[in-house]
Order: C-alpha cells, then sequence, then structure tokens
C-alpha cells in the first residue's frame, strides 16, 4: 500500500466510526457509566498526546527544556491564571533554559 492509500483507509475508518458514534442512542449515553467513561477517555488521551510531543524525539525519550516549561504551565493552570499568561510564562522558561543549556 502506498501512503495515500493508508491515509484514505484510515481517514475512511474514522468517518465510519464517527457515523458510528451518531446512531448510538442517547439513552446509553446518558447514563453514568458511559458519560464517565467517555470524560475520563478524553483526559487520558489528551494527556497522552502530551506526553509523547513533551518527551518523545524519535524513537526515544529526551528530557529537555520542554518538561520544565510543562511543569510551569501545570502550575500556571493550578493557579487559574489566564491561558495566554500560561502559555507566554511555559514558553519563556523553555526559551531560558535553551539559551543556558
Amino acid at each position: 500500500m502506498t501512503v495515500w492509500q493508508i491515509i484514505l483507509a484510515a481517514s475512511i475508518a474514522v468517518l465510519a466510526l464517527k457515523v458510528v458514534g451518531y446512531l448510538v442512542p442517547a439513552s446509553i449515553i446518558e447514563k453514568p457509566a458511559p458519560a464517565r467513561v467517555a470524560s475520563l477517555l478524553t483526559v487520558a488521551l489528551l494527556s497522552a498526546l502530551v506526553a509523547v510531543q513533551t518527551l518523545a524525539v524519535g524513537q526515544s525519550i529526551e528530557l529537555d527544556a520542554r518538561v520544565p516549561a510543562l511543569l510551569v504551565a501545570a502550575v500556571l493552570l493550578a493557579l487559574r491564571v489566564p491561558f495566554i499568561v500560561v502559555i507566554i510564562a511555559a514558553a519563556a522558561t523553555a526559551a531560558l533554559i535553551r539559551i543556558v543549556t
């Protein structure tokens, strides 16, 4: 298979999953257990994406300036600082660490 065939097949699969999601009755989704699983699954997937984008370099794990920047962002978010301030502080932290090292 070529890359474009794989992309096309993945796109069709995602579209099919989305259509199947619309066919699920609301009575099933409104029950407490499926609602809780859906909300926790979203958080878990987002956390995994952040971890991969922060720690992965190719096929290995690397601890660089992104890790302290992520920690600064997490602390500021826990303190309910405005999001733009969180972004600027995390970027500044990463930039300063990269300048120093």
